[in-house]
């Protein structure tokens, strides 16, 4: 490969200069073939300076990424170039890289102009999980005289991994779930509820009498009360909805993007309290399942096992997917569906399946409050089309709490929320059952 020639800005305005003398030949007819001696150099020049333009074969080009980064946060891609050993001269042009499409970037065009060696840095945004393909490295580099550069492509093909943001399980976020400012999600998890025992501490004013150790007391001459803390190795089964009602978008984002990442929180914390935790993400068939397992193998199992689950448009077969975790009869679990709600007759097979879990197993259904839908609802329309708009989104609304009422009669817990306040209200959730010790 030579690469492709393309004119630089010197040579066009050299060539704008040769128009001069072109209009001074339609006067003389004796300056024509100056004109022509003038273009056909020009053109010769051009074409010299392309041959001596850098090749493919005396550049190196890479690319420095991380093989896994983490969606809506940045990152810096640096790209090196280097002068093949023993080549000696001035390097000048432009250098691009083709960012994937589910990509932002900043910077990835840069100017070139080095010896050597030189490192362009870029800063880059993944807007989705998956796999990211980076493609070729493009270079412009112009010959010695700046009248012609040759461009070419440098193979530099690479796919990393893009995680959910995975600094939302860091002990500084999880300690903002547990505390959520607004006063009416927060949950404080009692540890006097529990049913494994802890120690023994002084009694103190509130406690339950109930708690009160009496051998303890009259060993010690002083009101002794046992301390609780929840059980450990229960077993929490994350349901991932993946079908069609999870392929509508949320703040920019699809709602099982928001769904992977309480996900992955709830998982965290659960691993955390000594629980064991499984994952089935499912939409007409099943696309992921990972039995319930404990420890930080098991975080990374299901982080690796979720970065790519995407949300397509079929309809959701709840009952497949508790077929398969149950299959082989586990003890009593929580099982937290994450899905949408809004359609009741796609949530028919959850209402069923919701009863047959019941006394057995727990059920937590989680769904995200479309903010948008509600605005609609509430608005005051101003034309006809904006009546339309609300009628279905508040028939959409009543829909939901519909649906909500009829799961809680089941004897399924529900929780909705914002997309903001999905990932906490999850882990909330799930603190608040185990505190309680319903689980």
């Amino acid at each position: 490969m030579i690469g492709r020639p393309v004119p630089t800005q010197r040579a066009f305005v050299v060539a704008a200069l040769g128009l001069l003398p072109a209009a001074l030949a339609v006067l003389a007819p004796s300056v024509a073939l100056a004109c022509i001696v003038l273009d056909a150099g020009l053109l010769a020049a051009v074409a010299v300076d392309f041959l001596r333009a850098w090749r493919p074969g005396d550049l190196r080009v890479s690319r420095d990424v991380e093989p896994v980064l983490s969606a809506h946060r940045p990152t810096h891609v640096r790209l090196l170039v280097e002068q093949r050993p023993g080549a000696v001269g001035l390097v000048r042009g432009a250098i691009r890289d083709a960012v994937p499409a589910d990509a932002m970037a900043t910077g990835h065009q840069a100017p070139l102009g080095f010896e050597g060696s030189a490192v362009v840095s870029y800063r880059l945004e993944a807007n989705r999980r998956g796999d990211l393909r980076f493609g070729d490295v493009w270079l412009r580099v112009e010959g010695p005289w700046g009248l012609c550069a040759r461009q070419f492509a440098a193979p530099c093909e690479q796919t990393v991994k893009v995680f959910p943001d995975l600094t939302a399980l860091t002990k500084d976020a999880l300690a903002l779930a547990r505390a959520n400012e607004d006063d009416a999600r927060r949950r404080v998890p009692l540890r006097s509820e529990g049913r494994e025992f802890e120690s023994l501490r002084e009694y103190r004013v509130g406690d339950d009498r109930r708690s009160i150790d009496w051998k303890a007391t009259a060993r010690r001459s002083r009101t002794m009360v046992r301390v609780h803390q929840p059980e450990r190795n229960q077993v929490v089964l994350l349901m991932l909805d993946c079908g069609r009602h999870m392929a509508g978008e949320v703040h920019g984002r699809r709602k099982l993007d928001h769904a992977v990442d309480a996900a992955l929180r709830v998982a965290k914390v659960s691993l955390d309290q000594g629980d064991l935790v499984g994952v089935i993400a499912f939409a007409t068939e099943v696309k992921t399942w990972l039995p319930p397992r404990k420890g930080a193998d098991q975080l990374r199992a299901i982080a690796q096992a979720l970065y790519r689950v995407d949300a397509s448009l079929e309809e959701s077969d709840y009952g497949a997917a508790i077929d398969l975790a149950f299959s082989k009869g586990v003890k009593r679990t929580l099982v937290l569906v994450m899905t949408d709600l809004i359609d009741p007759d796609a949530t028919q097979t959850l209402l069923k399946r919701t009863r047959r879990l019941v006394p057995r197993h727990l059920p937590l259904v989680a769904s995200i409050f479309d903010e948008a839908v509600h605005a609609t609802a509430t608005a005051t329309p101003a034309t006809t089309l904006e009546a339309h708009r609300r009628r279905v989104a508040a028939q959409l609304e009543a829909d939901a709490r519909a649906t909500v009422a009829r799961l809680r009669d089941a004897g399924a817990r529900v929780i909705r929320s914002t997309a903001k306040d999905f990932g906490p209200a999850a882990v909330n959730a799930y603190l608040d059952i185990k505190a309680r010790g319903l689980l």
